[in-house]
């Protein structure tokens, strides 16, 4: 019973900052994000902090994100889908791990604020970047967890 109400909960915050609405999955679909849409997909501090990483790394994997954020791995997957579903986030898969970063169909005002953000706020991120150095550089990072 416990997980249906959970499932009824992940369903209903997803809905509640999602800014697409889709009647299904195709990609030639257009959509219009406002401000008020993109700040509600990002007013968790989850959900900001790993999209500030993903714009600054480009791309990570979800588990690169548990280690720099220190949260657990359903918490962080739970977010990225919220941030996909809002349109934010683009996902590709490399066998058994998943690889995210910022979507090509956000709009340049969008991905503007993110890197302002981003450079802005430096001690906001400091030990999230510190912890995702000590992972080492890329390949060392993919030895370790993907």
């Amino acid at each position: 019973m416990a997980v249906f109400y959970q499932r009824i909960y992940t369903v209903f915050h997803i809905y509640e900052f999602s800014y697409i609405i889709r009647q299904n999955q195709n990609a030639s679909e257009v959509f219009a994000m406002n401000p008020v849409q993109f700040y509600k997909c990002l007013a968790d501090d989850t959900r900001l902090r790993c999209i500030l990483l993903i714009t600054q790394e480009t791309e990570l994997c979800v588990c690169e994100l548990t280690a720099a954020l220190g949260e657990s791995q359903p918490k962080i997957s739970r977010h990225l889908s919220q941030l996909r579903q809002c349109g934010l986030l683009t996902d590709r898969r490399q066998g058994q791990w998943v690889f995210y970063r910022l979507s090509d169909e956000l709009p340049a005002w969008a991905r503007d604020i993110l890197l302002t953000t981003l450079e802005s706020n430096p001690d906001y991120m400091a030990d999230a970047r510190a912890a995702l150095c000590q992972m080492g550089n890329r390949p060392e990072r993919s030895i370790i967890c993907c």
